[in-house]
């Protein structure tokens, strides 16, 4: 058995040669040699599925199916050789094979794989925002093509935990952060716009002195995020407004690579993603739900943001997700589109939201 990178000119010699002497290509012995790439380390859950599941599951089918074709991986995890917002262009140039794709990092060049982030106030179950952009990256082809835009495959998708409120006093009403200092990075600044708060730029590994030495007074932030930077030490009132499950990216592989492989292989990476997609979203919602209690046993207090206090806080905020829509639209691309398919998908999964983003 011969081991090779997928792909390219090697490959086509090969199926010739099988051609020429009378045997079927689906079936011909391969070994492949894959890079997988992540900019974060595996103890994030995105990375450590693809490690502890992705991978050897794969073989496992492949061996299972008569092991007529068989990987020899790499693995290349926290940023060793692409680094957080660089796999995309690792995986487009072929330094790496496959790799997870934080598209919440990319969102120039991929924007409509971050309408979560312009609709708040969304669904905090995981498997519904990953099942709604699935659906419609396959249901609206131009948002599909990203990805083969910068000559990769999508397989599989994750979301993160729904977003919460996590501060230095107790907030029962959207009038309790009027004036506070709130750690709101990236886009999730516009979820406080009109409230009367003030945004503070931050991250995972600021959050924490942040707000113990006064910069903020709280932080919007998800669970797992939370336990991990240990704010609730800090900020240990959390309030569950839920703003919702955000998309975070997605494991996709180079289309070189991808149309090297023969049929039989597709199949079983098509097949284990979606297991992926399945286990990462149980898990990782299981894991908020947990992480939540036990910062209860270490001394924070949660509270249940009151559902009408919610509907009011979504009135406040101007209508990001209508700006976001229309400039893409200008471009030539189906922000409309893309928006009023992700709303429609949230309210037919059973998703309480208060506002219908799509909604002029």
């Amino acid at each position: 058995m011969k081991q090779k990178r997928a792909g390219g000119p090697v490959l086509a010699a090969v199926l010739v040669l099988a051609a020429s002497i009378g045997l079927p290509t689906a079936t011909a012995a391969e070994s492949y040699r894959l890079t997988v790439a992540a900019g974060h380390p595996p103890v994030f859950l995105w990375v450590k599925l693809m490690s502890e599941y992705f991978i050897p599951e794969v073989d496992k089918r492949l061996a299972a199916a008569g092991g007529q074709h068989e990987i020899a991986w790499t693995e290349a995890y926290g940023g060793t050789v692409a680094k957080i917002g660089g796999v995309l262009e690792a995986i487009e140039e072929g330094v790496v094979d496959m790799g997870f794709v934080g598209t919440i990092f990319e969102a120039p060049k991929m924007p409509l794989q971050n309408v979560s982030y312009v609709s708040p106030f969304g669904s905090d179950q995981i498997s519904v925002v990953t099942g709604a952009i699935v659906k419609l990256q396959q249901d609206i082809p131009q948002m599909g093509a990203a990805w083969g835009k910068y000559n990769q495959v999508f397989l599989g998708g994750a979301a993160l935990d729904s977003y919460h409120l996590f501060t230095t006093f107790p907030v029962r009403s959207t009038d309790d952060i009027a004036g506070k200092k709130i750690l709101a990075p990236g886009p999730s600044a516009n979820w406080i716009k009109g409230t009367g708060a003030v945004a503070v730029a931050g991250n995972l590994r600021t959050y924490y002195n942040d707000i113990k030495t006064g910069v903020a007074d709280g932080v919007l932030t998800f669970s797992t995020g939370a336990w991990g930077s240990k704010v609730f030490e800090v900020a240990p009132y959390i309030t569950k407004v839920n703003f919702g499950s955000q998309f975070a990216g997605g494991v996709s592989i180079n289309k070189d690579v991808w149309n090297g492989f023969a049929p039989e292989v597709r199949d079983v990476f098509r097949a284990v993603a979606a297991e992926y997609n399945a286990r990462f979203a149980a898990m990782q919602q299981g894991t908020a739900d947990a992480l939540l209690q036990k910062m209860v046993a270490a001394g924070a207090t949660i509270s249940e943001f009151p559902a009408d206090e919610r509907a009011r806080w979504a009135g406040m905020i101007p209508n990001v997700a209508q700006a976001w829509a229309a400039k893409l639209d200008g471009a030539g691309q189906p922000g409309s589109e893309v928006l009023q398919g992700y709303m429609a998908y949230l309210k037919q999964s059973g998703a309480q939201v208060p506002r219908d983003w799509s909604v002029k």
